[in-house]
């Protein structure tokens, strides 16, 4: 199995206010680092009476780009644990920027550090992580007698339905993940007695929501 391709759900944001200080994160996909570069300058444009707006990265795959800064906060203390809650929840296309309204309360190093990772980690949290998954449609067609068993066998197997249409025979479609497909045929294909023509279409990713990997402290 290849590792997944984690993203977030939506682009969206997270205000958390800490010790009078005011953090709002906001997370947005991304396919380049222009495309980063400027989400981070509109929303630096936007609030440009805050005392910082630091952000934090990562795109790609294998040779995966990280980009982050504390954009004046201590050093280590904002761009770095942003980019850690971004990678710890192995997100792949993904842009953060916390903004800050210093609120007059010093929070020293050990306390900026738990804001920012903190931020992001509910952020995330609350927009929602989705895999996308290469899949290809498989469309078939079956007698009614077969409808009931074989949708207790798919679910018994983890192979989700997508669509039923019920004519002359029960024409169903399932979503298969393309590095499992040939298992997976051969699987309905025993199931039917051989009784099985799928017609396969082409690849295409599709999204689905993904449980989180690390829980916010």
């Amino acid at each position: 199995m290849t590792k997944p391709y984690l993203t977030i759900k939506e682009s969206g944001n997270y205000t958390r206010i800490i010790k009078k200080s005011r953090f709002m994160t906001h997370l947005a996909r991304i396919q380049s680092e222009d495309e980063a570069k400027t989400i981070i300058d509109q929303i630096s444009h936007d609030n440009a009476k805050a005392n910082h707006n630091v952000y934090a990265y990562v795109l790609g795959d294998e040779s995966q780009i990280q980009r982050a800064s504390d954009n004046g906060e201590p050093s280590g203390t904002a761009g770095n644990p942003t980019l850690e809650g971004l990678l710890n929840h192995e997100l792949r296309d993904v842009v953060a920027v916390t903004t800050r309204y210093f609120g007059g309360i010093k929070l020293g190093a050990g306390g900026l550090i738990r804001a920012y990772a903190g931020n992001v980690n509910n952020a995330i949290e609350t927009i929602g992580i989705v895999t996308r998954i290469k899949q290809k449609a498989v469309t078939f067609r079956i007698p009614y007698a077969d409808l009931e068993p074989l949708q207790h066998f798919l679910i018994t197997h983890h192979l989700a339905i997508a669509k039923i249409d019920y004519g002359v025979k029960v024409t169903m479609t399932l979503y298969l993940d393309e590095d499992q497909l040939n298992a997976s045929l051969t699987l309905i294909n025993d199931f039917l007695n051989g009784q099985f023509s799928p017609t396969i279409g082409q690849s295409e990713y599709r999204e689905a929501p993904y449980p989180f990997a690390k829980k916010r402290e």
